[in-house]
């Protein structure tokens, strides 16, 4: 063996600041380069990161839950419920269903496929600007999109709504190559084959997708009668152009033919979906919030000031590129951020006046929620204002700024009563805190009402929770939810079911809501049975009792 080496240790002088600064600036550089040349994967990890950081601290909620309890079904027992229930949403259930078995649940492993579909959204949402009118918006539009307050409750939402959103995008950019295709001529059999496609399933995914489609009828027609126009003034002003038109009469017909086809073979899902319309009996008709809801909660999430500005970003950039494009002579530029407009607005508008307007008729379809599909054209708009700004440094300040607004947004949709105040992942809690005290008690449960929700029993917490709620006996369930193709468990009468069920049991759990409490009723029957209350909780709309069995 070698003796250990003895002397002086030689330490690092510290970076002098030029030193400092200048790797500050290499790495800046090196950001703003990773940026400039990847722009659709950078901003798309970067919104998967954003997304999904800190999404397992919300607590879950009724829609999440409906989620949890569809997708850990068995195959034969998720087929039986979509029968009788949310069709709608049986393609995302299924998906879901394949990803628990792989990963497992979690609150996280449920948000996180969203986060994965923003994060795609938004590369597709750079792609789709670069497309129309180049680099700088597509870079524009993208960080943009992430910064939507609607856009990050979408990522940290265990439902379908953050990839509605990329299917609706990944639609309009096949569907614009299409187009282009078939006025180069280089395949466009195969893109039209791939739009109708994408539009299978896309409404398979959720119907309201249609409404993409139909908007893109209203992209076409809108381009077409512009080029007509176009074509009309060059030719009184002698300045006849030769150049193929984008929007052909072949590229009309491959859209109807591609669509066409796609709706005759999602007509027979699309039939049994609206079979099952009374499951949206909650939407509410045209009342004084609808106004609010579309002017601020479907985009904006509720923020009436971030909405202001919004809205009014999105019509300075709709009304300079319409001026620009009107010019005597319009430079190529303002032609693109045209064609932009033509691209974006239908899609932004489209879908929430058809769903307003229906709801209005009498058919109640429209909730801020089923507008996610229109965030990336939304998104587009606002980036057409902002890059009208020169130079580029207030144009990067302009960015910063809307950036910054989101700030607080984002941390809301993060806190652990972010959905709806929810408490259920706080009552849990509670119930595993309780029961590591008494590891060795024998245990039983009565799931009472749930706060809002009179279809489900708060049975609803142990699907969103189960370890907290492991090994417990349902005292009082008369109807199981997956044997019987329902959503939620049915509570059957107390007097009945619970001393039957109770045997060795020494400790019994009250779990309900503040509404329509059954608690009472429980306890009667518990006292006749022996047991006393020994403690009691309550966390927001949730009430918790503990009963044990007298000595």
């Amino acid at each position: 063996m070698s003796a250990p080496r003895t002397g002086t240790i030689s330490v690092p002088r510290p970076l002098s600041a030029p030193t400092v600064r200048s790797r500050l600036r290499g790495a800046t550089g090196a950001v703003g380069l990773a940026v400039v040349r990847t722009p659709e994967l950078t901003i798309g990890a970067l919104a998967v990161i954003v997304t999904a950081a800190f999404s397992w601290v919300p607590s879950l909620w009724y829609d999440e839950a409906a989620t949890v309890t569809s997708a850990t079904r068995s195959w034969p027992q998720l087929w039986a419920e979509l029968h009788s229930v949310d069709a709608v949403h049986g393609l995302y259930y299924a998906l879901m269903h394949a990803w628990f078995w792989l990963v497992g649940y979690t609150p996280f492993t449920l948000r996180f496929p969203s986060a994965l579909a923003i994060g795609v959204a938004a590369g597709l949402v750079v792609a789709l600007g670069r497309r129309l009118g180049g680099r700088r918006l597509g870079i524009v539009a993208g960080l943009v999109f992430l910064a939507l307050p609607r856009v990050q409750w979408a990522g940290g939402e265990g439902r379908p709504y953050a990839t509605i959103t990329a299917l609706s995008v990944c639609l309009t950019l096949v569907g614009l190559t299409a187009v282009r295709r078939t006025r180069s001529g280089r395949r466009p059999v195969l893109w039209w084959s791939a739009y109708g496609v994408v539009a299978l399933v896309a409404v398979t995914f959720n119907v309201y997708l249609a409404l993409a489609v139909v908007a893109h009828a209203v992209v076409l027609l809108w381009t077409g009668l512009a080029e007509r126009r176009r074509t009309r003034d060059s030719l009184m002003t002698a300045r006849g152009s030769s150049a193929q038109p984008l929007v052909s009469r072949r590229a009309v017909r491959s859209w109807m033919i591609a669509a066409g086809s796609a709706a005759l073979l999602v007509s027979p899902f699309v039939l049994a979906v609206a079979s099952q319309s009374k499951q949206v009996g909650w939407i509410a008709g045209i009342t004084e919030r609808t106004n609010d809801q579309v002017f601020a909660t479907a985009w904006f999430g509720g923020l009436n000031w971030y909405a202001a500005v919004a809205w009014t970003l999105m019509a300075v950039g709709v009304v300079v590129a319409v001026v620009r494009s009107h010019r005597r002579s319009p430079s190529v530029r303002a032609l693109f951020r045209m064609q932009a407009v033509r691209v974006a607005l239908p899609l932004a508008i489209l879908p929430t006046a058809a769903l307003v307007g229906a709801t209005a008729l009498g058919e109640h379809l429209y909730s801020p929620k089923y507008a996610s599909l229109s965030l990336p054209f939304v998104a587009l708009l606002v980036a057409l204002a902002l890059t009208v700004v020169r130079p580029k440094a207030l144009l990067v300040g302009g960015l910063a700024v809307v950036l910054v607004l989101s700030v607080p947004n984002a941390y809301d949709v993060k806190t652990p009563l972010s959905k709806q105040d929810s408490t259920w992942a706080r009552a849990a809690s509670i119930v595993a805190a309780a029961r590591d005290a008494r590891p060795d008690a024998d245990e039983g449960v009565i799931y009472g009402s749930v706060y809002r929700h009179p279809g489900a029993t708060a049975d609803i917490i142990r699907v969103s929770y189960p370890w907290a709620f492991t090994g417990m006996t349902d005292l009082g369930v008369r109807k199981d939810g997956p044997e019987s193709g329902v959503l939620w468990n049915q509570t059957g009468d107390l007097a009945t079911t619970v001393p039957a069920r109770l045997g060795d049991i020494d400790t019994v759990w009250f779990v309900g809501g503040t509404s329509r409490n059954i608690e009472p009723e429980a306890a009667a029957v518990l006292a006749r049975q022996g047991f006393v209350a020994e403690h009691h909780w309550q966390t927001g709309t949730v009430l918790l009792t503990q009963y044990v069995r007298a000595r």
